[in-house]
């Protein structure tokens, strides 16, 4: 199945550490940019002397947060977030895309991330990661975690999310396609090759509804 962009008033950008850039291409950061027209992806480890999120940081036009959750964050879940609060600027998100271990120093090394308003959300459902596991309860993929703010941002008329599905659906499928290749190479006698390179395979695994959500937040964003 390939990736059809869906188009939102929120422009996404995602920061990905060159770990997962050159070791983890089976990669939601990478998937989560592929669903969304409006969105950027950069891969450094520091940020501050990044041209294109430096420009994104400081345009007038724009209003630049990153989801970080914690005690300084506004709650979406809550409505903490209004539309009064960015007026005709355009919400700009920016997502850390790494494991915990190595989005601290992310953060810690990038001055003009750490000075953003930080937006958080605490309803989420739990992970749909079948082929890795969280390190800890409330922890979501970068895809789930766009996912949940998305389904925030709408609740809260600060943007339109028709589809929930269709991401999931994605996610749900590359890691359906990662299980097929890695059983198919396991046949074969070879180690399983991780790529994004060919279309998502179609897959029955379809995300079922949900049903009452856990009032839990992501700690964090893995892949």
């Amino acid at each position: 199945m390939r990736v059809v962009p869906m188009h939102t008033r929120t422009k996404f950008v995602i920061l990905m550490h060159p770990y997962e850039n050159r070791h983890i291409k089976l990669n939601t950061g990478r998937l989560t940019h592929l669903c969304l027209a409006d969105s950027e992806l950069h891969v450094d480890e520091s940020f501050d002397e990044n041209e294109a999120v430096q420009s994104l940081i400081e345009d007038p036009k724009n209003y630049p947060v990153l989801l970080y959750p914690g005690k300084d964050a506004r709650d979406l879940s809550k409505g903490e977030l209004q539309a009064s609060d960015f007026l005709d600027r355009r919400l700009v998100v920016f997502l850390l895309d790494a494991t915990w271990r190595l989005v601290r120093p992310m953060l810690r090394n990038s001055e003009s991330l750490q000075g953003l308003p930080k937006i958080m959300f605490s309803n989420a459902a739990p992970s749909r990661y079948v082929i890795k596991r969280q390190p800890e309860r409330g922890c979501l993929s970068t895809l789930e975690a766009t996912h949940e703010l998305l389904l925030e941002l709408d609740r809260s008329g600060l943007d339109h999310y028709p589809i929930p599905e269709q991401m999931l659906n994605h996610f749900m499928d590359m890691q359906a396609f990662q299980v097929k290749c890695e059983a198919d190479n396991c046949r074969a006698g070879a180690r399983p090759r991780k790529t994004l390179e060919r279309p998502l395979a179609p897959s029955n695994n379809r995300v079922p509804a949900v049903g009452k959500r856990r009032k839990v937040f992501p700690t964090k964003s893995t892949i």
